[in-house]
């Protein structure tokens, strides 16, 4: 594997035309309707009513559905405040004792069946069970930094530009899942934490804080400030991703499929890497990009310790 690489640090529209003033004369006697004078209707269109239940989970609170994710709320005993749920999977083992206990804790349990499941999630695959939950919260960077600190050679995912809520939820589940510590997001043009990125992670996000940060390459300077190495995947990058030896604390910076990292973010990186192709197919899905370069991140490490172990 090569050395590990120097580190560098960088120190008229349209013209609009005037509205015409009417000046009218004051009129002493008020107007009288004729008799041919037929009322039209007004063009404002009508306003409509929603349903308070579920304009409510619009508008306030965030959905979740589907066994895993709500079973991990349950678990982690996240504040819900209301949860549909089918007669049949209420008295299912894993789930019996943590509802009666969210109850407790003041939520409300609606059985239902599973055509009103169908309705509250727009016809989602439920598997039985839905909650309403408060919207996500957002760890302070400074917070997450610290949380990984505690770890040795910690890894932080940033993304950035990543739109589809189903890739940043598979992100989020694979850098759990292998290890990582925590994820960077922006706070414009991509997505945020949603019920579909909930669904997608699996339940990951319960135990994975996540910082969402309005300048993002500022962000990155601030984790190098704090020791991290920046490593962003380009796939014009010149050093193939198994041939960088990943040590220490590890930013793993990916871009969005297409547009892949802007120009000011790779300047922000000390590494850029590539992941080799071989076929026709240009590039790579975000979330299939960020868990091989998670993977080679930790097989290198896990290398290390047995290597380490034989030496003892």
């Amino acid at each position: 594997m090569a050395n590990k690489p120097q580190k560098f640090r960088s120190t008229g529209g349209a013209k609009r035309n005037k509205p015409v003033k009417i000046r009218g004369n004051t009129i002493s006697k008020p107007l009288l309707k004729s008799p041919k004078q037929v009322d039209v209707p007004s063009t404002k269109p009508a306003v409509r009513t929603h349903n308070t239940e579920e304009s409510s989970l619009r508008e306030d609170n965030d959905l979740i559905y589907g066994r895993h994710p709500v079973l991990a709320a349950l678990e982690n005993q996240r504040h819900l405040n209301r949860i549909w749920i089918t007669s049949r999977l209420r008295y299912d083992p894993r789930f019996h004792s943590l509802v009666t206990q969210a109850k407790e804790n003041g939520a409300v349990i609606d059985e239902v069946e599973s055509k009103r499941l169908d309705q509250i999630t727009h016809h989602a695959n439920h598997q039985g069970i839905a909650a309403q939950i408060a919207p996500y919260a957002y760890s302070d960077l400074g917070e997450l930094i610290d949380q990984a600190k505690a770890t040795e050679s910690p890894v932080i995912v940033a993304v950035e530009g990543i739109t589809d809520p189903h890739n940043l939820g598979a992100i989020i589940r694979t850098a759990e899942a292998i290890g990582a510590q925590g994820l960077v997001i922006p706070q414009r043009r991509a997505a945020g934490i949603t019920s579909s990125v909930m669904k997608a992670a699996a339940g990951a996000l319960e135990n994975f804080p996540v910082a969402r940060v309005v300048n993002f390459s500022r962000a990155l300077e601030e984790l190098k400030e704090a020791g991290f190495w920046i490593y962003g995947t380009a796939a014009t990058a010149s050093q193939p991703l198994h041939t960088v030896q990943f040590s220490g604390s590890i930013v793993l910076v990916i871009g969005a499929e297409g547009e892949g990292l802007s120009l000011l973010t790779q300047r922000c990186c000390d590494v850029l890497v590539s992941i080799p192709l071989l076929g026709n197919t240009p590039s790579l899905n975000a979330s299939v990009a960020a868990g091989m370069a998670l993977y080679e991140i930790y097989r290198q490490r896990w290398l290390n310790m047995l290597h380490l172990e034989n030496l003892k």
